[in-house]
């Protein structure tokens, strides 16, 4: 039998809420590499345990980090736009083919034993303490006298996720996508905040805004573990979050040993800390934060996927959040919050 792990983070309530842009400086010394390490926004706080175990191995001993964080979608921009990056661990896979295309990752990035994933998650309600609304279901969240906290998929690859979740749940009850699209002219109509990411979005819940955030399963638990004092709800029916991770081409080797450390055991040991579904075995599990801290990742009634539910990134992203630039037509979702006034 394996060895119960017990694995908690010791975390401020600052370190969660608060985006510093860039982490750590380079050393100056002459015989260390430097790698640029461009992510996410509600990466932050757990890559901070990761690259300080992967310091302590012989692959990074004389490695340093600088690190950028934000919502994915510019992110993935600035690195286009020239910003330095080695290695870009996104929220989404599109944030990594808009590289793809400018030449700056490889075509096989998704050619591995992850499929370019390097962390995962699902799709959850945070509520205030006690769930005092009995936000319980897709269905809880139309009420009226709900107010919804979500990231806007302009700029935040987990705004992608969330409605997503909420389509693909409403589309299984209703039966249709017309039932679905009816669930999101509603959902809309109760959105009270559309942060610029989802870290903006933690915050602005924890702030008093809304009564539900549509977040990151890991979010909650790492924000729980730091002191904040709200619960989180598992719907019956959510999405599969995988959060993509490649490495920009002729990135120095440090950085493949970064990336291959992330995906073993200890590095996936090191993200579930923090509230990351393990992508490997790590063995049994103890997370603080949890709902239950000894079972912290009980499956879903049902769990959609891009891949099976959405025909895959290419095809979720034009169907469902179209910009309407060069011809192409307005997403679906992208048109429903533009006539919600969102």
């Amino acid at each position: 039998m394996n060895k119960t792990i017990k694995v908690a983070a010791t975390l401020t309530v600052a370190g969660v809420l608060a985006l510093t842009g860039c982490g750590g400086d380079s050393d100056a010394a002459s015989d260390k590499t430097t790698l640029n390490l461009v992510g996410y926004s509600v990466l932050e706080q757990a890559n901070k345990g990761v690259i300080a175990a992967f310091e302590k191995t012989d692959a990074g001993k004389d490695v340093t980090f600088k690190e950028s964080y934000g919502a994915s979608g510019d992110q993935s921009r600035a690195v286009v736009a020239g910003a330095k990056a080695d290695e870009v661990h996104l929220s989404l896979e599109p944030d990594v083919t808009r590289l793809v295309g400018e030449g700056l990752v490889a075509e096989d990035w998704k050619d591995n034993d992850t499929q370019g994933i390097c962390t995962k998650s699902v799709v959850v309600f945070v509520v205030q303490k006690g769930n005092p609304k009995g936000i319980e279901s897709w269905d809880d969240l139309i009420e009226s006298g709900v107010g919804i906290v979500t990231p806007n998929p302009a700029s935040s690859g987990s705004a992608k996720w969330n409605l997503l979740a909420a389509y693909g749940a409403a589309k299984d009850e209703g039966g249709s996508d017309e039932a679905a699209q009816e669930y999101m002219t509603q959902f809309f109509a109760n959105v009270a905040a559309l942060p610029d990411s989802g870290r903006d979005a933690t915050t602005a819940f924890t702030s008093g805004t809304g009564d539900v955030l549509l977040s990151y399963e890991n979010e909650a638990i790492l924000a729980r573990q730091s002191g904040q004092d709200f619960d989180y709800v598992i719907p019956d029916e959510t999405l599969s979050i995988d959060n993509a991770c490649a490495l920009i081409k002729d990135a120095p080797k440090a950085a493949t040993d970064f990336l291959d450390f992330q995906k073993s055991a200890d590095g996936q040991k090191l993200y579930a800390a923090t509230g990351y579904r393990p992508l490997v075995d790590v063995g049994d599990l103890e997370v603080e934060g949890a709902n239950d801290p000894t079972d912290p990742f009980p499956a879903p009634g049902k769990l959609l996927t891009i891949d099976g539910d959405f025909g895959g990134w290419d095809e979720a992203n034009s169907t469902f959040f179209g910009d309407g630039e060069d011809g192409n037509p307005l997403g679906i979702l992208t048109q429903i919050q533009a006539e919600a006034g969102q």
